[in-house]
């Protein structure tokens, strides 16, 4: 099936690894053109090299309110337009709640939540008919997990915000949606398992809760992303897809 990406341009944060490189790759091999983000310049060039000519980069951090306007001055000036973006951020601190500090809440907010919904609404500003976001959340916007107390408090909120300014852009017909990834084999997960006191057993734990018993593959999530994204998914908005394995037991 042809997603109808070729020479689009969508924005992706937090792109340079993991899940948001992962899109990347999947939406360069299918034409289109991105504008990705890190806060290390180094990671940013690096992974524009490996994407090729239709790829460009930004070294910004997603709490910073310049941002949005610096992405947006790349996609338009590289590419000469843009039809929409992936917003990811990086995992809050893992950790319980009673142990979490203000300081740590307020840190995560700004760049979980206010940097994603300043990013979604100056990009929506930009946007025509058929323009698409996509917010990368979490399983945890649906059900808690442990040991992520503060992903646990942000991330249905945030889901919610996506499902509420898909209501205020659907009639301008700019989509938005949401994907939550479960246990995706990333560094970020993995890094969550080593905190384990067995992250070998941990690592099992999880798997066993999957129905599909694994871990899912980077390309797996990307492949869900693009689709999301592009022309193809034209009459799907406010939904928020889970990316899982079968892991959440809710509908």
């Amino acid at each position: 099936m042809d997603l109808g990406l070729a020479d689009r341009t969508y924005i992706l944060t937090g792109a340079t690894g993991g899940l948001g490189l992962a899109t990347a790759k999947v939406l360069v091999a299918d034409g289109a053109k991105v504008v990705i983000s890190s806060r290390s310049p180094e990671s940013v060039d690096r992974t524009v090299a490996e994407l090729g000519a239709n790829a460009t980069g930004v070294a910004s951090d997603n709490s910073d309110p310049e941002t949005p306007a610096r992405l947006i001055a790349a996609a338009r000036d590289t590419f000469g337009g843009l039809d929409g973006a992936l917003i990811s951020v990086g995992g809050p601190p893992a950790g319980l709640l009673m142990e979490r500090t203000e300081d740590e809440w307020r840190g995560a907010f700004e760049s979980v939540f206010l940097g994603s919904i300043r990013l979604a609404t100056a990009i929506a500003t930009e946007l025509e008919d058929g323009g698409s976001i996509a917010f990368v959340l979490s399983s945890s916007a649906k059900m808690p997990v442990a040991n992520l107390a503060i992903s646990n408090g942000l991330r249905p909120g945030l889901a919610m915000a996506a499902k509420t300014l898909a209501d205020e852009l659907g009639p301008r017909g700019i989509r938005v949606n949401g994907l939550l990834p479960g246990r995706v084999d990333t560094d970020r997960v993995r890094e969550l398992d080593a905190l384990a006191a067995d992250p070998v057993a941990a690592r099992a734990a999880n798997e066993a809760a999957i129905p599909l018993r694994r871990y899912g593959k980077p390309e797996e999530f990307g492949r869900a992303a693009a689709f999301l994204l592009s022309p193809a998914a034209g009459f799907i908005t406010g939904t928020m897809l889970p990316v899982d394995g079968g892991l959440i037991r809710g509908l």
